[in-house]
C-alpha cells in the first residue's frame, strides 16, 4: 500500500461539503491531524476553547476515533507528521486570517523543500476573500456593492461526505486545548469570570445540521423577527460557521427561494463574506481603525475606566437590555445580535472605552468569535470601519429595549432582579422601582454621556483622506 497522505483539518470539523477532504481521500488512506498551537491558543478564552474542544470531540466521533492531535507550532508539526509517516502530500482548506496566511506559507515552504505537497482549496466562505473586486481591481469598501458582485459567484453545490480509508495514528485528547487556553488575559480584564459558559450551544457536524435544519422552518418570518431578542428568531448557526462544522455553501442551498426572510437571512451570510474580504485586504484592520482619523478620537483607559468595562462585562450597569445582553454572553457564550449592537455602542459611545477591549471581551467568551465578524462588527458600531455606520449613530439602550424587548421577556430571562417587576415595558420603570425590585439604578445619565460621545468625536471630524 502507498503511503497515506494528510488531512490537516483547521476551521473545517466537518465531512459533508469539505472539497479538500474529497480531494485527499480520491488519493487514497488519509490521516487525519489537527495541530494545537499553544502560542494561538493562549489568548483564547475558556468558553471558546471548551466549545473548540467539543467541536473535535464530534468530529472524532465521526471518523471512528481516528482523528489525531498534536501539539505544537505548526510550522514544526506537521512537516514532521508527513516525514515519520513518508506522507507526499498534506491536503487543507484554505484559511484567511493574517497569522493563518502566514503560518500557511511556512509550512508549504517547508513540505516544499522535503519535495511534499502542500495541497490548498475551498475556504471557510462560500467566495474566496479576494476574489470579489471592482472593474479596476480595488476591494469593495461598501457591503452593498459588495454584495451584488458577490451574489453573482454563487450557485455551486455542496458535496456529500466523501468514503475515506482513515489511517489511525496516536495523539492527545481535545480537552488537551482546553488546558493550553486562557494563559494570556488582557490586564483590564482583572477578576472577570473566566468559567466556560454554563449553557454553552451544542457542537459538532451532526448538532449542525439539526440546528440548520430548525431554522429552516422558521427562516420566512425572518425578516419580521430578527431583531427580536425574545423570540427564537436568529439561525443560531454562528458557532457551526466559525470552526467549519457546517460550510456557509451548504446554509445557502438549505434557505434558498424567494421570501424576504430568506433574502434577508442571505444578507447575513453575505456580511460574514464582506467582513472576512476586508480583513483579507486590511490585515491591520484586526486591531486598527479602517478610518485612520479615529487613532485619535479620546478615549479613557485610567482605573475608572476599567471599572466601568468590568461593570459592562459583568452585567452590572443598571441598563437591563444592556444588562441582559451582557450575562447571556456569559451564560450561553452567545449573544443576540440586535443586542450585540447595543450592548457595543454603550461601552464605546456611553463609556467612552476603546472598542478594542469590547472586542476582547467579546472574543474571550464568544463560541462564534470569529475575528473578521468580530472585529469589523465593532468598528461598524464604532464608526470606525466600513459602510455608512456614522459615529454620532448612537443607540439609546432604553429605546431600544422599548422596541425590541416591549413585553421585557427577554430581559426578564437573563436578569432575574427584574423578574417579579409586574411592567409591560421595563425600559420605562422608574429608578426607585428597580432598585426596590434588587436590581441597581443606572451607572450613568446617558443623555449626558450621549452629549460626552459627541464631543469628543467634534475634535478629530475632518475630511476622511481616501
Amino acid at each position: 500500500m502507498s503511503n497515506p497522505v494528510i488531512f490537516w483539518f483547521r476551521r473545517d470539523l466537518r465531512l459533508a461539503d469539505n472539497p479538500a477532504l474529497s480531494a485527499a481521500a480520491r488519493t487514497g488512506a488519509v490521516v487525519a491531524l489537527f495541530v494545537i498551537d499553544p502560542e494561538l491558543v493562549a489568548p483564547v478564552g475558556p468558553t471558546r476553547a471548551a466549545y473548540v474542544a467539543a467541536s473535535l470531540s464530534a468530529l472524532n466521533e465521526s471518523i471512528g476515533g481516528n482523528l489525531v492531535i498534536r501539539v505544537g507550532d505548526p510550522r514544526v508539526v506537521v512537516p514532521a507528521v508527513a516525514s515519520a509517516l513518508g506522507a507526499r502530500s498534506v491536503y487543507v482548506s484554505g484559511d484567511w486570517t493574517p497569522r493563518s496566511r502566514e503560518r500557511d506559507r511556512d509550512v508549504a515552504a517547508a513540505l516544499g523543500a522535503a519535495g511534499r505537497a502542500f495541497v490548498t482549496s475551498d475556504s471557510p466562505y462560500v467566495v474566496e476573500p479576494g476574489t470579489v473586486r471592482q472593474a479596476s481591481g480595488a476591494p469593495y469598501r461598501v457591503y452593498g456593492a459588495f454584495r451584488r458582485v458577490w451574489e453573482t459567484h454563487l450557485g455551486a453545490a455542496p458535496l456529500a461526505a466523501p468514503e475515506v480509508d482513515w489511517v489511525p495514528l496516536d495523539g492527545v485528547t481535545p480537552a488537551f486545548l482546553v488546558e493550553l487556553a486562557a494563559r494570556r488575559r488582557p490586564r483590564y480584564f482583572l477578576d472577570l469570570p473566566d468559567e466556560p459558559a454554563s449553557d454553552a450551544p451544542p457542537a459538532g457536524e451532526r448538532a449542525g445540521d439539526a440546528t440548520l435544519e430548525r431554522f429552516v422552518a422558521r427562516v420566512d418570518h425572518y425578516d419580521e423577527q430578527r431583531d427580536q431578542p425574545d423570540l427564537d428568531a436568529t439561525s443560531r448557526l454562528s458557532p457551526f460557521l466559525h470552526v467549519g462544522a457546517l460550510h456557509p455553501r451548504t446554509v445557502l442551498a438549505a434557505v434558498d427561494g424567494p421570501s424576504a426572510g430568506r433574502a434577508a437571512f442571505r444578507a447575513e451570510i453575505g456580511w460574514r463574506e464582506f467582513y472576512a474580504d476586508v480583513l483579507s485586504h486590511r490585515p491591520d484592520s484586526a486591531w486598527r481603525p479602517l478610518q485612520s482619523r479615529f487613532d485619535a478620537l479620546r478615549v479613557d483607559r485610567d482605573a475608572a475606566a476599567v471599572e466601568r468595562f468590568q461593570a459592562w462585562a459583568r452585567g452590572e450597569t443598571g441598563f437591563a437590555l444592556v444588562d441582559a445582553g451582557m450575562r447571556q454572553l456569559l451564560r450561553e457564550g452567545w449573544m443576540h445580535n440586535r443586542v450585540r449592537m447595543v450592548t457595543a455602542s454603550f461601552l464605546v459611545k456611553h463609556l467612552h472605552v476603546d472598542w478594542r477591549w469590547g472586542a476582547s471581551w467579546f472574543l474571550w467568551r464568544l463560541v462564534d468569535g470569529d475575528v473578521a465578524s468580530n472585529q469589523h462588527g465593532w468598528q461598524w458600531v464604532a464608526g470606525t470601519g466600513t459602510d455608512a455606520a456614522p459615529f454620532h449613530r448612537i443607540f439609546s439602550p432604553t429605546r431600544q429595549a422599548e422596541r425590541f424587548d416591549p413585553r421585557g421577556r427577554y430581559v426578564r430571562r437573563y436578569v432575574p432582579e427584574l423578574a417579579g417587576v409586574a411592567q409591560s415595558d421595563l425600559a420605562r420603570v422608574d429608578v426607585e422601582t428597580l432598585v426596590a425590585s434588587g436590581y441597581r439604578a443606572p451607572m450613568i445619565d446617558a443623555g449626558v454621556e450621549r452629549r460626552e460621545a459627541l464631543s469628543r468625536f467634534a475634535e478629530i471630524r475632518r475630511p476622511v483622506t481616501p
